[in-house]
């Protein structure tokens, strides 16, 4: 970015001013052991107001779980106004897993009510504490591929990083000092027990995402190669395919004459 210095200041002002005119006393994060939610945390941690990290393990892998705790560390160490709690989720997910019919058990339908369980337990803080949640979502994911939980991550008060591409958020993390551990890591939203990453996921790296969701908002019309296809056919079927979380929720208007 032109001046990471400029960038943090304007995020990290907005969401003082948010929160002041919300008349609410600060922010609670969960904390994942990835890059997003370490930026933001650390964003909202320089507003000086109050913020509460959340672990939220459900049978995390052991290096997500110890990354997200390395953080939540440097947090406290750095900024006296966190505070943090870890909430073990994992008994209440396999509590839920036993009541759920077999049928609806697929991987996907298990890793979305797991980010939901979260959500969860994020607004139980929130709304005890008087605090707004800080959502961990960048551009291209909340505004390019739909790469979020309805609901889940996507449940959000504030979105202090919707508008930063992804490597935004890692010039930024590295510009504040995110621990090297998170810094170096490849990108996984952590829901999922065998530890796939968001690549793994989507087939693309944010790289390559990156320059299809530029290539499209620049109409660029220059010929694809073979890989570049490849991506934009990736970008282009999920962007389709997550219109509905990206935009508000339908509403059925009544005509006035039916009124």
């Amino acid at each position: 970015m032109k001046n990471n210095k400029q960038v943090i200041s304007h995020i990290v002002n907005w969401l003082k001013e948010y929160s002041d005119k919300s008349k609410t006393e600060g922010f609670v994060i969960g904390i994942s052991g990835g890059i997003d939610s370490a930026l933001t945390s650390t964003l909202c941690a320089l507003t000086g107001k109050k913020v509460i990290v959340l672990n939220m393990p459900i049978r995390q892998m052991k290096q997500e779980f110890d990354r997200g705790m390395e953080h939540i560390n440097w947090l406290k160490k750095n900024y006296s106004n966190v505070e943090s709690q870890l909430v073990d989720l994992s008994e209440i997910f396999g509590k839920m897993e036993s009541d759920f019919p077999d049928s609806i058990q697929d991987f996907l339908t298990m890793a979305n009510t797991r980010s939901r369980l979260r959500m969860i337990t994020l607004y139980a803080f929130a709304g005890h504490h008087k605090l707004l949640v800080a959502g961990t979502g960048n551009k291209i994911e909340d505004f390019g591929i739909g790469f979020f939980t309805k609901y889940g991550d996507g449940g959000v008060d504030v979105s202090p990083i919707a508008d930063l591409m992804k490597s935004d958020v890692y010039e930024l993390a590295a510009e504040l000092g995110v621990v090297s551990s998170i810094l170096s890591a490849r990108p996984t939203d952590g829901l999922f027990a065998d530890g796939r990453t968001d690549e793994d996921q989507i087939g693309a790296s944010y790289d390559e995402l990156e320059w299809a969701m530029e290539y499209q908002l620049k109409k660029e019309s220059y010929s694809l190669n073979e890989r570049q296809q490849k991506v934009m056919d990736i970008y282009l079927q999920r962007n389709s395919a997550n219109k509905h979380k990206m935009e508000p929720v339908p509403v059925c208007v009544i005509p006035n004459e039916l009124k």
